[in-house]
């Protein structure tokens, strides 16, 4: 749950930013028998997987900042978790088993305190560096000092909030050698984490790569992307062009008995980027020579790709499907007229075509109908509700009688802002089905498109946010948490920067609720009371849900193992075999 201002527009890009990298996600399962993901999905002929091998990686956008400290990742990454062990880690199974959280460095997931403001964690016997060195907390502890540097400045910005002294603490190269009074290294095994307040969920921000130790003595500042100490199965043997391409050989020092997760099948992985999207799926689709046994982390199937794809069994058996945490909506702000009146925005909630909508957004193939906040997943206490229930195809009538309620008995006219990136999402056709479903109701949009940059300033800018605009969020973890407490709640409304609460809403009785969620370290009674807030939340119509979306993506046609969770929504490249 982000909270103070110095949260930057980083984590409104990295929502978008994770659906379609390496990062994080794009294509996982559906629910059913095509949650399970390897043994009848993907590249699953073939027999057991075995070990050997080079495993290609085709990317449209380079793997930078290849440093734990400033990468952005949901649950450690995909690539960077090939290199970077953190104190938890993501569970590496399919479907929604793998969006639990499992110990990785650590013998456990933490021990918290009684309320929650104060976690330990002891290291697992055994584990070394790719030199052989022992990893010591003392490491993890500098490693997470290092991430608060501005030079290295991108990654996750919880722990700025939540850690004490956090807020303004500088990193190690001006402390004087002092460190963070609030991480404490009792021993070499021993780690404890002091907070400003209770968070149940701290399991799950152990697992991004600010949590991967990192030897000091081994530390070259901006540099150290360039060739950072191993502690996972692979190490980095080259690093060009800033990630253009990757090479990572195994790390022999890596002892798979002290790692459940990660089954490291190939013995060389090499990632390429800078590639043009149609080429890569092209290629995966030949699969020819060493693209036999290539995947992307990426690059996702769009509706053209999915056509000509058609019924062709043999690429159809190769396609991953699945779903990451998020959602498109469509958001209002009610400081500006008409939407200041309850009943104008129940009436654009009525009147929503999410059939054309989803249409626009590629086809049910590609997006799902919403009409909650919270994915369609139990980790984020998903809890169904329509409070505006419009069925496929709007309800024109229904929303004319609550323009009339309001004072527009001969209809109103708005402006509908969004990007003119060709996205589907928050793009031009989205857009414009959403004009023509609310024509039919008596809804004038004019239709005001930004380029993506422009776009994404304005609506995350409190002083001059749009009336009415696309929007979407997607979460660093599976949970209710990181999806509704940005966008709802009230403190953490920013006047001078990047806002995402694009309502301004600023309820006590939902900051409190919000509050009191966190101190849970009950997962699961945690997601019950994250949907129920959902549900309250969503009858004051600050937002339309339109749909979640879908990710499909081909792997070459010797890639066998493939596991999609529903955390990342995407094959993890630790559990795939190309031998």
């Amino acid at each position: 749950m982000l909270r103070q201002s110095h949260i930057s527009r980083r984590v409104a890009a990295v929502a978008v930013s994770l659906v379609l990298a390496g990062g994080a996600a794009a294509c996982g399962p559906k629910d059913g028998a095509d949650k399970a993901g390897s043994a009848d999905k993907p590249g699953a002929a073939g027999g057991a997987p075995q070990k050997g091998g080079t495993l290609t990686v085709l990317n449209s956008e380079p793997q930078s900042d290849f440093d734990p400290a400033r990468l952005y990742t949901s649950g450690g990454g995909n690539v960077p978790s090939l290199v970077f062990r953190t104190l938890t880690t993501r569970n590496r199974e399919a479907g929604a088993a793998g969006t639990k959280v499992v110990p990785d460095l650590a013998t456990d997931t933490g021990r918290p305190n009684a309320d929650a403001t104060e976690w330990t964690y002891t290291l697992k016997d055994g584990l070394k560096y790719e030199d052989g060195t022992p990893i010591t907390t003392a490491d993890i502890k500098y490693g997470i000092e290092r991430s608060f540097a501005g030079e290295l400045s991108g990654g996750a910005p919880y722990l700025r909030d939540w850690l004490v002294g956090g807020e303004t603490y500088e990193g190690p190269y001006k402390d004087g050698g002092k460190g963070l009074d609030s991480i404490v290294v009792p021993d070499a095994k021993t780690i404890v984490f002091k907070l400003r307040k209770p968070e149940g969920e701290f399991p799950f921000v152990a697992t991004q790569t600010q949590f991967a130790p990192v030897p000091k003595a081994k530390d070259t500042g901006v540099k150290y992307e360039e060739h950072p100490v191993s502690s996972g199965p692979y190490k980095v043997v080259k690093n060009d062009n800033d990630g253009e391409h990757l090479t990572l050989e195994r790390n022999e020092h890596w002892d798979e008995k002290t790692d459940e997760e990660r089954k490291a099948y190939p013995d060389k992985i090499d990632v390429r980027s800078g590639l043009d999207s149609a080429v890569i799926n092209q290629r995966l689709s030949t699969s020819s020579g060493a693209d036999a046994a290539a995947i992307t982390t990426d690059t996702n199937l769009g509706p053209a790709e999915l056509a000509q794809i058609g019924s062709n069994k043999e690429l159809e058996g190769r396609i991953g499907t699945g779903h990451f945490g998020y959602v498109n909506y469509l958001a209002f702000n009610p400081k500006v007229a008409p939407f200041d009146n309850p009943k104008v925005r129940q009436a654009v909630s009525y009147a929503i075509n999410r059939t054309s909508v989803v249409n626009a957004a590629g086809g049910s193939a590609l997006a799902e109908p919403a009409t909650t906040f919270l994915p369609e997943r139990e980790a984020f206490g998903f809890t169904p509700y329509d409070h505006f229930p419009a069925g496929r195809t709007g309800d024109p009538a229904k929303a004319r009688e609550l323009l009339k309620e309001a004072g527009f008995p001969d209809g109103v006219t708005v402006t509908l802002t969004h990007s003119t990136a060709q996205n589907r999402q928050t793009s031009p056709e989205v857009a414009t089905a959403v004009q023509q479903a609310l024509a039919a109701a008596g809804i004038t949009v004019k239709l005001e498109g930004l380029e993506n940059n422009a776009f994404n300033e304005k609506r995350w800018d409190a002083k001059n946010t749009p009336g009415f605009f696309l929007s979407r969020w997607g979460a660093d973890w599976p949970s209710g948490g990181p999806f509704l407490a940005p966008i709802f709640d009230g403190r953490q409304i920013v006047s001078n920067g990047s806002n995402y609460n694009h309502a301004q809403l600023n309820d006590p009785a939902v900051n409190a609720e919000i509050d009191e969620i966190a101190k849970l370290t009950d997962l699961a009674a945690a997601g019950k009371r994250w949907g129920a807030l959902d549900k309250k939340i969503g009858e004051q119509a600050l937002d339309v849900p339109l749909f979640h979306p879908v990710y499909k993506r081909l792997v070459g046609k010797d890639v066998k193992n493939v596991v999609i969770s529903d955390w990342t929504g995407v094959l993890d490249i630790s559990q795939v075999s190309v031998k």
